[in-house]
């Protein structure tokens, strides 16, 4: 009776069972480590010349920009060309990127300008092959395996978000940013392996030429689909409010006295939370109220995410933020699966197109939201405010949609043709 408790609780790996996706989970799980450890040491290195949680802040929008642009025209691409091909330019575009964050630490030029350029252009090659890939999905796997797929990469991801971190933290104590730099740059070639070894996959359906009018398209058909729109709004408010990352560098120096490793722990919190909460995610799936259940999972991450700010103990403070994460792993399979069974192959790209603008572009609201108003008030009632306001305004949003808030999921089995 306990053993078929804990098969019912624990994450479902039946989709590994596929070749091809396996091998694209396990490739875009060994990069995004590497990913992860750039991102946490662009932030250090920003703090370092600047000393300043502004300047931090200000990767939010260089890194907004590529992500609205590139994440739009490449989900309409990825609608219109072979998925493979789309996935391996992407993925190239954001390597030189890494290159060439490396050669800038080598040479110690210690210029933000070129740092935020290096950003956005990292930034613009995720845009291109985060949509390619969340579109490819139901092409590698069964229509009932979907949500049991993107819960293995979203714990992907979250397991690349703690030891990315972790890894920076000790790195930056001992390394310095160019050692970072160059883990990451071997790292994603996990990630170019495994998009060389996919099987072609070609557009099924009606293709449109990409471009402004196929990205119109997309948007026509989101504004139609009122549980999938619900489903972005509650997540912009998650993100844009709630995440406090830009604040690490400043809270680590206020109440840690600069510790890398304390520092390293922060940035790894959130997706320790979403790592556990994966592991025994055997339930989301069951679940049906799909909407009302997304509105109390971000309402719970906002109060965490608030809890933590008021905690000046760094055990206490990695608790609650990995409280939180648990909840945002939940929330995102439930968001990535009403999607995706939402809408139909010919269409995927476009709305993976914008799930990417929403899920990537919403962190860089909030690291802009955090930097500039840490300067007007402070880091910790920044931080604090934040969360409250993101709990409060998630709610009253969330419950004022009857389509979302009355949304079954049993009741849609197959997305529209």
């Amino acid at each position: 009776m306990l053993l078929n408790l804990i098969r019912r609780q624990a994450v479902d790996v039946r989709p590994l069972r596929h070749p091809a996706f396996r091998r694209l989970w396990f490739g875009q799980s060994v990069s995004f480590i590497g990913f992860q450890l750039t991102s946490t040491a662009m932030a250090a290195e920003i703090y370092a010349i600047t000393d300043s949680s502004f300047w931090v802040g200000m990767l939010g929008p260089a890194n907004l920009i590529p992500l609205m642009v590139f994440g739009l025209w490449g989900g309409a691409v990825a609608d219109a060309v072979d998925r493979r091909k789309l996935l391996i330019v992407g993925a190239v575009v954001a390597w030189a990127a890494t290159l060439g964050l490396l050669l800038q630490a080598v040479l110690e030029l210690r210029q933000v300008g070129l740092l935020l350029l290096l950003a956005a252009l990292h930034s613009a090659g995720f845009a291109i092959t985060a949509p390619t890939r969340g579109a490819m999905v139901p092409r590698l796997v069964p229509l009932e395996a979907v949500p049991a797929a993107n819960t293995l990469n979203f714990l992907a991801g979250s397991l690349g978000t703690v030891l990315g971190p972790l890894l920076g933290g000790v790195v930056l104590a001992g390394g310095g940013f160019a050692l970072a730099y160059g883990i990451d740059a071997v790292l994603f070639l996990g990630g170019l392996y495994a998009a060389w070894r996919l099987p072609p996959i070609p557009p099924l359906g009606e293709t449109t030429r990409p471009g402004m009018r196929s990205v119109i398209e997309g948007l026509r058909f989101l504004t139609k689909q009122p549980v999938v729109l619900m489903s972005f709004v509650v997540d912009i408010i998650a993100m844009a409010f709630a995440l406090p990352k830009a604040l690490f560098p400043e809270i680590t120096e206020q109440r840690f006295g600069g510790s890398e490793i304390a520092f390293g722990w922060l940035n790894a919190s959130i997706a320790l939370g979403s790592v556990i909460g994966g592991l025994a995610s055997g339930w989301v799936g069951r679940v049906r109220r799909q909407g009302i259940a997304l509105t109390l999972v971000i309402a719970f991450w906002g109060l965490s995410v608030a809890a933590a700010g008021l905690a000046h103990e760094l055990w206490l403070m990695v608790a609650l933020l990995a409280c939180g994460g648990a909840a945002d792993i939940v929330s995102a399979v439930w968001r990535q699966t009403i999607l995706q069974t939402h809408a139909p192959d010919e269409m995927r790209g476009r709305m993976q197109g914008v799930f990417t603008v929403v899920v990537a572009g919403g962190p860089r609201l909030g690291d802009l939201r955090a930097g500039t108003t840490a300067v007007a008030w402070g880091a910790g009632p920044a931080w604090v405010g934040g969360g409250l306001v993101c709990a409060v305004l998630v709610l009253i949003v969330g419950l004022a949609v009857p389509a979302f808030r009355h949304y079954d999921a049993g009741k849609r089995t197959e997305p529209p043709g």
